[in-house]
C-alpha cells in the first residue's frame, strides 16, 4: 500500500499560530520540519529576532499510522492530540518533572485547521540537543544527564495514580478498560501475536509455541494491589531532550501512564542497552519483566510492520530493521524464556 506524502507545513501555514502563541512583534523568519514525530507534525519555528519555538501540530495528515477513531480508556490507544498533551504536560509540571513549556495551545483550531500547540525550543539553546546525540558526541557530558534522568525517573515513578490507564483519561475522572497490567498487556502480546502471523512467515511458523510462551510467563506473575506510578512508556533516549544547564526534559508525553514500573524499564533497557545501569531500579519484579520484555519486543515487531503496511513512512529500510531485530529478540527468548529478564 502507498500513501501521497504528505506535504510539510509552510512559513506561510504557521505564520498566525506563531504570531499569537509569540506576538505580533516578531515575524516568523522560517519553518523547518524536524525528523520523527510520526504521530503529529513538530516544528522548529525561526523568528527574526534570532529565538526559535516549536510547533507541534495535530492532524491526520501529519500522523503517519492512519490509526482511525481512538478509545483512550484502551491504555495503550494511539496516544495523539492536544487534550493528551495539555493534561501530561500539566501533571509533569506538578512534581516538577522537566518538558519544554507550553506556551501556547489552540484546541479550537483557530489559526490551523487541526489542533496545535507552540512550546519552549528546547534544542534551540546554546548547547542544546537530545540525550542520543549527545552522548555520541560527547561521552562524559552524556553520563551525566544520564544519571541526572535517572534522577528524573526516581521522581517520576514516585508519582502515582489512583488506577491504571493514560494520563490524559485518568486525571479527567475516566476509567480504563482492563483488570490489572499483566492481563493487559497478556492480552496485548497475543493479539500482537495473531496479527504478527499474517505478516511474518517465520513467526506464523512458530505460533503456538510464542502463544504458549506467552501464557507461561503470564501464568507466573502474582498479583499485584497499591498505586501505580506514573511512566512513559516509550522514553529512549531520542525521547530526553537537553537544557543549556545539563537537564534532561522529557517529550512524546501523549502516552504517560499510570502502569507497572516494569514496563518502563524493559523499554529502557532495550533503548539504553550497556548504558541501562545508570536508570535501574531496584524491587523490580522478574516475572513481569519476562513477561514484559517479550510483549515488548513483539510490539516492537508488529508496530513497524503496521506502519510500513500503510506506507507513508520516510525511511521504511529503518521500520524494517526495528522489526527484523525485534523479531530476533522474541525467537530467542523462545530458545531460553528463564532469560528474559
Amino acid at each position: 500500500m502507498t500513501t501521497t506524502p504528505r506535504r510539510p507545513l509552510t512559513t506561510t501555514d504557521l505564520a498566525p499560530l506563531t504570531r499569537a502563541a509569540l506576538g505580533p512583534s516578531r515575524r516568523l523568519a522560517g519553518v523547518t520540519r524536524l525528523r520523527g514525530g510520526s504521530k503529529k507534525g513538530v516544528y522548529r519555528l525561526a523568528l527574526d529576532d534570532g529565538t526559535t519555538a516549536i510547533a507541534y501540530v495535530w492532524s491526520p495528515d501529519e500522523d503517519l499510522w492512519d490509526a482511525g477513531p481512538v478509545d483512550h480508556r484502551d491504555p495503550f490507544a494511539h496516544a495523539t492530540g492536544l487534550d493528551l498533551f495539555t493534561t501530561c504536560h500539566d501533571r509533569l509540571a506538578t512534581v516538577g518533572v522537566r518538558t519544554p513549556r507550553l506556551l501556547y495551545a489552540d484546541p479550537d483550531r483557530t489559526h490551523l485547521p487541526a489542533d496545535a500547540a507552540v512550546v519552549e525550543d528546547v534544542r534551540g539553546h546554546p548547547g542544546g540537543g537530545d540525550l542520543e546525540t549527545l552522548l555520541e558526541r560527547d561521552p562524559e557530558t552524556g553520563t551525566r544527564v544520564l544519571d541526572r534522568l535517572g534522577d528524573l525517573l526516581g521522581v517520576l515513578h514516585a508519582t502515582t495514580g489512583p488506577r491504571l490507564g493514560k494520563v490524559g483519561l485518568v486525571d479527567k475522572g475516566g476509567v480504563s478498560y482492563g483488570s490489572s497490567c499483566e492481563r493487559i498487556i497478556t492480552d496485548r502480546a497475543l493479539h500482537d501475536l495473531d496479527d504478527l502471523v499474517v505478516r511474518q512467515p517465520r513467526a506464523a511458523a512458530l505460533h503456538g509455541e510464542l502463544a504458549a510462551l506467552v501464557r507461561h510467563l503470564a501464568a507466573e506473575v502474582r498479583p499485584r494491589t497499591g498505586p501505580l506510578p506514573l511512566v512513559h512508556g516509550e522514553l529512549g533516549p531520542d525521547h530526553v531532550l537537553v537544557t543549556p544547564d545539563g537537564e534532561p526534559a522529557l517529550i512524546d508525553i501523549e502516552g504517560l501512564l499510570y502502569f507497572d514500573a516494569e514496563w518502563e524499564h524493559v523499554f529502557l533497557r532495550q533503548r539504553f542497552g550497556t548504558l541501562y545501569g545508570a536508570l535501574a531500579a531496584p524491587d523490580l519484579d522478574p516475572n513481569r519483566l519476562r513477561l514484559y520484555r517479550l510483549a515488548m519486543h513483539l510490539s516492537l515487531v508488529t508496530g513497524p510492520l503496521r506502519l510500513l503496511d500503510v506506507g507513508a513512512f520516510p525511511d521504511p529500510a529503518f521500520m524494517r530493521g526495528i522489526a527484523e531485530h525485534s523479531l530476533e529478540q522474541v525467537l530467542s527468548l523462545l530458545m531460553s524464556p528463564r532469560h528474559a529478564s
